[in-house]
């Protein structure tokens, strides 16, 4: 837009106006020129392998300093994690444990079920016929006295044999 203002001039009408017959004369599909057209940048090939950069002494310290603040911070925001993922871990140590708890109460019922179906006197009777048991008779059964040691057992013969 800042060139519309120069194209527009009033010399120029003017001199549009003298031109007319040269205009006619012109060439109709030659294009007129461009702005700037007549401008020419050199761009020179710039060669900075042989150049060797300057070291900063600050650079090597800034290094440093931002790698130990990166360190702090990883350290900083593991302390922060580790005791909720511990609890989370503890948590779910306590549920498998509550898992097997139930799974061996479940078991105990099972074999205290079957310790009692072994263990009933109707089997222990159906056993003792099956290979030929009798009862105890009355002389073969000894009491312990309280008064005694109760914790040894004595072989004593039985009056009888």
């Amino acid at each position: 837009m800042a060139t519309l203002a120069t194209f527009f001039r009033r010399t120029d009408w003017i001199a549009a106006g003298e031109q007319t017959t040269s205009r006619e004369q012109m060439n109709h599909y030659q294009l007129r020129a461009l702005p700037n057209d007549d401008v020419y940048f050199y761009s020179k090939r710039i060669d900075n392998s042989r150049i060797i950069r300057q070291a900063d002494p600050q650079a090597k310290t800034q290094c440093w300093s931002a790698i130990g603040a990166a360190c702090l911070l990883a350290v900083l925001v593991g302390s922060v994690a580790v005791p909720s993922v511990g609890a989370r871990l503890a948590g779910y140590k306590v549920e498998t444990l509550k898992q097997e708890r139930q799974a061996l109460l479940d078991e105990r019922k099972k074999l205290e079920v079957e310790e009692a179906a072994l263990l009933s006197p109707a089997r222990l009777d159906a056993l003792a016929k099956q290979h030929n048991l009798s009862g105890a008779a009355a002389g073969q059964v000894i009491h312990l006295d309280s008064t005694t040691d109760s914790a040894l057992a004595f072989n004593v013969k039985s009056p009888r044999e």
